[in-house]
């Protein structure tokens, strides 16, 4: 058999294979279908009217940000102003509302420069988020009760929000040029709906989302500008250079990594420069709260902490944590060198973020958006995102329930310490079980979705159907096909070093 196409003509081949359609090779999809007429025929035209499958994706993921906006009703009608367990019991908690008086919006302060009243003197959230609060402010009418202002002030977020959300799926839906339905596992996600609008993660979830989009179309410095702006609306978007930069080694595309990078240095340099110029404290203040914030929701750390005597101290954790996350860091960094075929880099994005919000000492329930659009890139199962969805779900609930418990003086309405404990271990085990895979596809990748279908990476850019120059173990030996009796697709190709491919 000939040698593995080089990246362009696999790129140009992609315009020319017809679309995947899921309901063809999933049967959880095909049976989804049902409710909507069945299956796509044989003889469907695809893309001949104006309902083409971005335009399709994207009205449904605003029809299910609007079902989020009615979930939420209960508390914009008096739950968020009346009563502090009533949010909790109704499951419509919002940070938003509550941090429009709270930080300083309702009174015109500027974020980072003047310092608030109470125990956070500054606003404790990266510059471009602080960014996009303070235009949500200026876009709320001052007059009226602070009620009124706070009900005005979430409802100007959601509106951007929904924005971001939009983005975020049109994004996806373009990622992967043949697989463009998989954008409806990002738009019909029940755990977005329900936490898209409780903060302002939306934001760096949306050009994480763009700049994956950017790389897929080998713009790497368009790659790095958005990488970079994502990470100055939220910290874990830099995780995704990590992997990037081990399957370039692997591929020997340093020139493109080096671009992303820079690009990613100084988009992030120029939003956060002028604040850390001039009004330094504010700035630090979230990276000094993130340090001493404890133990708090959703980690095991907390699991622990509340079943034990003598807790380990905030920095113990601190320390504890970052261990654990260089190991992971270590774990898919070995795991990128010694796949029999290089992953792809949404497998390995996906790995790195989960493996964060995993160890980490904290899990607000809206982190789930940050794993939602990588999830449906590494691994486009319906069965298996409904499974880590239904567990999101499980914990979107618990949580809130647990806080009415708490809150609730000697009524105890709501779900005990323990209940929470199980909440939180079905959230982890649901992570874990997405996670175990996505490592299974990487070492099999004849059970990857995407590479059945006859695809090497789709969304690497310059990496996909690029030679390898740098394998460690077994992968470095000769490639060989997969011979599978049940595998109707192209075979997959994997373990194929160029010529000057290393191996230890």
């Amino acid at each position: 058999m000939c040698g593995m196409a080089s990246a362009e003509s696999t790129q140009a081949s992609v315009h020319e294979r017809e679309p995947v359609r899921p309901t063809k090779e999933d049967e959880v999809a095909a049976a989804g279908s049902e409710l909507i007429g069945g299956p796509l025929g044989r003889r469907a035209l695809l893309g001949s009217s104006w309902w083409t499958p971005v335009r399709v994706i994207a009205l449904v993921a605003i029809g299910m940000f609007a079902l989020g906006l009615v979930q939420k009703a209960p508390c914009y009608n008096g739950a968020w102003f009346f009563g502090a367990s009533s949010q909790y019991t109704h499951a419509c908690y919002s940070d938003i509302p509550h941090l429009y008086q709270g930080r300083g919006f309702a009174d015109g302060l500027v974020p980072y420069f003047d310092r608030l009243p109470g125990d956070m003197q500054y606003l404790e959230y990266p510059v471009l988020t602080g960014v996009f609060m303070e235009v949500a402010s200026w876009l709320t009418p001052g007059s009226g009760t602070i009620q009124d202002q706070e009900q005005w002030y979430w409802m100007v977020n959601a509106g951007m929000l929904m924005v971001c959300a939009a983005v975020i799926v049109v994004c996806v839906t373009r990622t992967h040029a043949r697989r463009p339905w998989d954008g409806l596992l990002v738009a019909l996600a029940p755990a977005a709906a329900l936490t898209a609008t409780i903060n302002w993660d939306l934001l760096a979830v949306a050009l994480t989302a763009a700049a994956m989009l950017m790389w897929s179309r080998g713009r790497s410095l368009a790659f790095g500008v958005l990488l970079g702006l994502a990470t100055a609306a939220k910290l874990y978007p830099f995780l995704l250079l990590g992997p990037l930069m081990v399957l370039c080694w692997r591929a020997g595309r340093w020139r493109e990594f080096g671009t992303a990078l820079g690009g990613a240095i100084v988009a992030w340099v120029v939003v956060n420069g002028p604040v850390m110029l001039f009004a330094f404290e504010g700035w630090s203040k979230f990276y000094t709260f993130s340090q001493e914030r404890g133990v708090d929701f959703g980690s095991f750390w907390l699991i622990m902490a509340q079943n034990s005597d003598d807790p380990l101290s905030t920095d113990t954790v601190n320390t504890l944590a970052t261990l654990l996350m260089l190991v992971c860091c270590a774990a898919v960094a070995a795991l990128a060198l010694i796949a029999p075929r290089r992953p792809r880099f949404a497998q390995l994005a996906f790995l790195i973020v989960a493996a964060f919000i995993l160890t980490n000492k904290v899990y607000s329930p809206q982190y789930v958006l940050w794993l939602v659009p990588l999830a449906a890139l590494a691994r486009p199962k319906w069965r298996d995102f409904l499974i880590w969805q239904a567990c999101e779900v499980a914990y979107f609930l618990g949580i809130w329930l647990y806080l009415a418990y708490t809150t609730s003086g000697d009524a105890h309405k709501g779900l005990p310490t323990d209940g929470y404990h199980w909440a939180i271990g079905l959230h982890l085990l649901g992570t874990l079980y997405l996670c175990v895979m996505v490592v299974r596809d990487i070492f099999m990748p004849d059970r990857d979705p995407v590479r059945r279908s006859g695809d090497d990476d789709p969304s690497g850019g310059v990496l996909d159907g690029a030679e390898d120059v740098f394998v460690l173990g077994p992968a470095a030996r000769p490639r060989r096909h997969v011979a599978d009796a049940q595998f109707d697709g192209p075979p997959v190709e994997w373990g194929n070093p160029g010529p000057t491919g290393g191996s230890l």
